[in-house]
């Protein structure tokens, strides 16, 4: 589908209630997710979200504004929480017990968004118009590198530590977990976010 339409249907857009375009958004990223961003057509979510293609249009010019939407929401509340957690002046081990549970719940609030972010943004930051996540690619090494840093320099961490290593490993098992975690489930965000920094931080051996 490309990414931009006639003039015609650019003047008969209208705003949607705020309600209505979440739930398009929200279905749009379950079909993005599911299928992939260049296998998915408007046709494709307007059927999931039981509308006419057509109808659409007067809501989004696009696939590309809706995964645009969808992916820039995500990220700035993922970053009003890291913030707000770098911002609090907590100890090394703290920090990364924070960052863990603020991912955990952001993947119970936008689980299709994150997985969008995983399969796509490799070939989409080669795009102007989300140059911006590579910017919050930046943006999260830094932060998730120089807590690792400053645990290590303050005794709070192994000075052996691998800390580019640890960095992979935290960040890819945790956003790992938008596969299979379902909103709702047996655990809360804040259980899964406990149980996985016990592993991490704790390990699994019982210890003599």
């Amino acid at each position: 589908m490309p990414n931009t339409v006639s003039k015609n249907k650019k003047k008969t857009q209208v705003t949607a209630s705020p309600e209505r375009r979440r739930e398009i958004l929200d279905t749009a990223a379950e079909v993005f997710a599911a299928q992939g961003y260049n296998a998915t057509t408007v046709r494709k979510i307007a059927d999931a979200a039981g509308m006419l293609a057509g109808s659409l249009y007067y809501h989004f010019d696009s696939k590309e504004s809706m995964l645009d939407e969808i992916l820039s929401t995500f990220l700035t509340e993922l970053w009003e929480g890291y913030d707000a957690v770098l911002a609090a002046g907590l100890g090394p081990r703290e920090t990364i017990e924070a960052l863990v549970t603020e991912s955990f719940r952001e993947i119970d609030r936008h689980r299709a968004a994150v997985a969008i972010y995983q399969k796509e943004s490799r070939h989409l930051t080669a795009q102007p118009r989300f140059h911006y996540l590579s910017d919050s690619q930046a943006k999260f090494e830094k932060a998730w590198l120089g807590t690792l840093e400053r645990g290590v320099r303050a005794r709070v961490f192994r000075a052996d530590l691998d800390v580019r290593l640890t960095y992979r490993f935290v960040r890819d098992t945790v956003w790992v977990a938008a596969s299979w975690y379902r909103p709702g489930g047996q655990h809360s965000p804040d259980e899964i976010a406990r149980q996985y920094l016990s592993m991490v931080l704790d390990g699994i051996a019982v210890r003599p």
